[in-house]
């Protein structure tokens, strides 16, 4: 249901566009009654006429005591000042008294964040209070190495069809593709965090998130020119230090640097997925990354080198590889042209087609190198088969 905040007879009066199952009161006091009443309400939109510091003020508490309540604010004009107040407070959005069909959409967005919000609370309630989430960044030194690729299907790989709950954050802030490689509308990106900087919560890092699929949410990228840099590295900790205590893995892609931002998600993960392919410029690039992270006393023992597109033909063998990078293989992942035909299908390899050698690769190196999940020989035996019958 959802509580109309407005008096009866008042100008610019929305319930007729809200539809059915409205309550309406007469001001904020009534309104938190209702709530009190009934612990079911999700939605509580306050018409243009409530006083807006009073709005606020009501928005901020019910925040901290009824997380899974949301708050849409309807104003006669809106400006950058009056969205920045109330992202801060907490307002799921702002529309104008004159826009009922945009406030139609903004009602059905947030009673899916109340939906996802309520479940995340059920699921912190049932989950250990020392739950910590494990943290994983996929990096390579090189573009064009299908680092984005291989980060969506690690993620689709280890949510194993809900049967763990990941999300993947796209910390390729300039020129994030998960997004437009899994056909998603990007309406939330991590720059909505921006106001909540210093006061992040789970509930904010919730509001945050895309669900794409059973277990897999997505954390994407800004897609407004100039938003990139305004997203301190501080605020990537804050939002990392929570997502891993609301998921069992958070799966970062990140672009081809070693920026701020990247060092921050290396600092918090718990496993470094290093990508590269068998070809002298992307195995250069991995040896100065590697020598990067020894100077910057990072563990060995939290890193992986994934070699992508491991059976091309290009003169180099898995021994050359280890040689030049001094470092060992921790799995290979061989090609096929179905990888960008799923891409371009918006589709994951690993959900289309989980038997294809290219999906069996990467499940296997999330079972064995992340899940701690030992494939028995014969089912190894049966793979490397698969792999050759490609």
């Amino acid at each position: 249901m959802t509580i109309y905040c407005q008096p009866a007879g008042a100008p610019g009066d929305l319930i007729a566009s809200l539809g059915g199952n409205v309550r309406s009161v007469d001001d904020l006091d009534a309104a938190w009654r209702v709530l009190g009443e009934d612990t079911s309400e999700d939605l509580v939109v306050v018409g243009s006429v409530a006083d807006l510091a009073a709005a606020l003020r009501f928005t901020a508490r019910l925040r901290l005591e009824r997380p899974a309540v949301g708050v849409i604010l309807v104003r006669d004009q809106v400006d950058v000042a009056l969205l920045t107040d109330a992202l801060r407070a907490g307002v799921r959005e702002v529309v104008t008294a004159d826009d009922p069909a945009a406030l139609v959409e903004a009602c059905e967005r947030s009673r899916s964040v109340s939906g996802r919000v309520r479940a995340e609370l059920r699921v912190g309630e049932e989950r250990p209070e020392e739950h910590h989430g494990k943290v994983v960044t996929v990096f390579a030194a090189k573009g064009g190495c299908g680092k984005t690729t291989l980060a969506i299907n690690l993620a689709a790989a280890l949510a194993a069809g809900g049967t763990h709950r990941i999300c993947l954050v796209d910390l390729d802030l300039s020129f994030g593709d998960v997004a437009i490689s899994v056909q998603v509308e990007p309406v939330r990106t991590i720059s909505d965090a921006l106001p909540m900087a210093g006061h992040l919560d789970t509930t904010g890092a919730a509001s945050l998130l895309t669900p794409y699929r059973p277990g897999l949410d997505i954390l994407l990228a800004p897609v407004t020119p100039g938003d990139a840099e305004r997203i301190p590295a501080a605020l990537v900790g804050e939002l990392l230090g929570l997502l891993r205590t609301m998921y069992d893995f958070v799966v970062i892609d990140t672009p081809a640097q070693f920026s701020e931002h990247v060092l921050t998600a290396m600092d918090a993960s718990d496993h470094h997925v290093l990508l590269t392919t068998p070809d002298t410029p992307a195995l250069k690039n991995l040896r100065i990354a590697l020598d990067m992270l020894d100077l910057l006393s990072y563990s060995r023992d939290i890193r992986s080198v994934l070699v992508n597109r491991s059976d091309s033909k290009v003169g180099l063998s898995p021994a050359d590889v280890e040689h030049v990078v001094h470092s060992a293989i921790s799995a290979q992942v061989p090609s096929s042209r179905n990888v960008p035909v799923s891409i371009n299908r918006g589709t994951p390899i690993v959900f289309a087609t989980p038997t294809h050698p290219v999906s069996q690769a990467i499940i296997r190196f999330a079972r064995e190198r992340l899940l701690n999940q030992p494939i028995p020989t014969r089912a190894k035996a049966f793979a490397r088969r698969a792999e050759g019958r490609r």
